[in-house]
């Protein structure tokens, strides 16, 4: 099946109850969590828990409702103390050995890693370690933190770690967990996103707000960047033992990953995604009968353009919500039937209209090429595409997937010659400064933007020293794996 846009790697969940008659059931709540988390990853989940005496784990591929529904698997997971993991696959095949959390047994005892992003260094970093004799069991940069974990010389479990991360490089939220704590931490520059909640006595940390509203726990904050917060019987305690750094929080979570209706820095989801819609409508309307979301993740951006320009939302386009796993190899022959797979013209809505289509981005055009023919076989007099992010020209290399910038459409075409290819009268991006308008309020100071934007500028604001540094491409595709 065709990807839909871009697809995020990673979600993380964890959660330190207190014991007793009043604990909560980890492994329970941490499988709701990672429900709500779902958008951010469907190739495979994980839950690691820890009842006192022991650790139990269960990975398996597939979402997370397939492989945890049953109650004989939660009950195979006892204890208070919980994490979890729902992953995308990026290069090569999801194999349960790069399912997260990853456990391992050191000196002090046990310890599981979950992690989202992608370390930038890890190939490098990984060369060294199996010079030190650290033996690899998956292809995940995720396990390069645990080798650094274990050949650390320092005494405690969060100073290991602390020195652990301080060799490597790129965007990070992880949560781990050991016989006494959960810990979480968010890399220097904030890329990924990390919150704090709290249930009763339990504390949770998690990706998204929206992973604390499904089991009814309460916000406390989001993790700063650079922070590392330690989470034990004595409460929370939160360290900082990274340079400070202006933070680059990705602004893609805004336009697409982060579920609308989660909060970000403070910023609903969902309100910030209508503003991007309004601004673009200011930036570039043109005269329509209808405004139609490319569902489900340009559907807000579309109800802001609508209701900026005065022209009606319609569902032109319905999307099937049931679609699973299909038994169908995508080959050339039948790889045109994936769009339909996923959704079909409202042709009765759509005959004779001009239609302004909004959807999130563009990457390759393929699906963009499809979604414009379908509407146009449904009678579409006209199709207008505007895109509620400005031209992804740039891949990401921090933990989100996209394609090698020679397959970014918009890194060699021109605007009109996109429009031309994917088949639409008239084609238009929200700006650069229209987008930061939208987010925050204020235009894009280019000497110091408050976003990680790459994907769009090309702009990196954390080094890249795999791809610097490294002779050895095939190698380096394997290290890509992300968190």
């Amino acid at each position: 099946m065709i990807p839909l846009g871009p697809q995020e790697e990673c979600g993380v969940f964890g959660i330190f109850g207190q014991d007793g008659e009043s604990g909560v059931d980890a492994a329970a709540h941490t499988v709701l969590g990672l429900h709500a988390l779902q958008h951010r990853g469907q190739e495979a989940a994980g839950v690691v828990t820890y009842d006192g005496e022991h650790f139990h784990s269960h990975r398996a591929l597939g979402h997370v409702g397939d492989s945890f529904s049953s109650q004989d698997v939660i009950a195979k997971l006892p204890g208070t103390l919980a994490i979890g993991h729902v992953r995308y696959s990026t290069t090569g095949d999801t194999v349960l050995r790069n399912v997260q959390p990853l456990f391992a047994d050191f000196e002090f005892g046990g310890m599981a890693v979950a992690h989202n992003g992608n370390l930038t260094n890890a190939y490098l970093t990984r060369k060294q370690l199996v010079r030190r004799g650290c033996i690899f069991q998956s292809t995940s940069d995720s396990e390069n933190i645990i080798h650094l974990i274990a050949t650390s010389l320092y005494t405690t479990v969060v100073d290991r770690l602390i020195d652990a991360l301080r060799q490597i490089e790129g965007a990070y939220s992880l949560v781990a967990m050991t016989q006494q704590k959960l810990i979480g931490v968010r890399d220097p520059f904030g890329v990924r996103p990390l919150v704090l909640g709290k249930l009763g006595d339990a504390h949770i940390l998690t990706s998204e707000t929206c992973a604390l509203d499904i089991i009814g726990a309460d916000f406390v904050r989001d993790i700063e960047p650079g922070e590392i917060v330690v989470i034990d019987d004595k409460g929370v305690r939160s360290i900082k033992p990274f340079a400070q750094v202006a933070s680059r929080f990705c602004v893609f979570e805004y336009i697409y990953f982060a579920r609308p209706d989660s909060v970000i820095e403070g910023k609903n989801v969902y309100a910030i995604r209508k503003a991007i819609g309004a601004q673009l409508a200011r930036e570039s309307h043109v005269a329509a009968d209808m405004v139609v979301p490319v569902p489900d993740s340009g559907v807000p951006a579309a109800i802001g353009y609508a209701e900026e320009s005065g022209v009606p939302f319609e569902l032109g386009i319905i999307r099937n919500h049931y679609v699973g796993r299909t038994f169908i190899e995508p080959g050339d022959s039948i790889r045109h039937l994936g769009v339909r797979l996923k959704h079909n013209a409202n042709a009765w809505r759509l005959k004779g209209k001009r239609v302004v289509l909004v959807d999130d981005s563009i990457v390759r055009g393929t699906t963009s090429m499809k979604i414009v023919d379908m509407v146009r076989r449904a009678g579409a007099a006209e199709v207008h595409m505007r895109i509620s992010s400005p031209p992804t020209t740039h891949s990401c290399f921090y933990g989100i997937d996209t394609p090698e910038r020679e397959k970014l459409l918009a890194a060699h075409a021109e605007v009109e010659e996109i429009a031309k290819r994917i088949g639409v009268d008239s084609l238009a991006y929200i700006s650069d400064d229209g987008l930061y308008q939208a987010v925050s309020g204020a235009a894009r100071d280019p000497k110091s933007p408050r976003y990680c934007d790459a994907c769009f500028t090309g702009e990196y604001p954390i080094r890249l020293a795999d791809r610097e540094d490294s002779t050895e491409p095939r190698l380096l595709s394997l290290m890509q794996e992300r968190g």
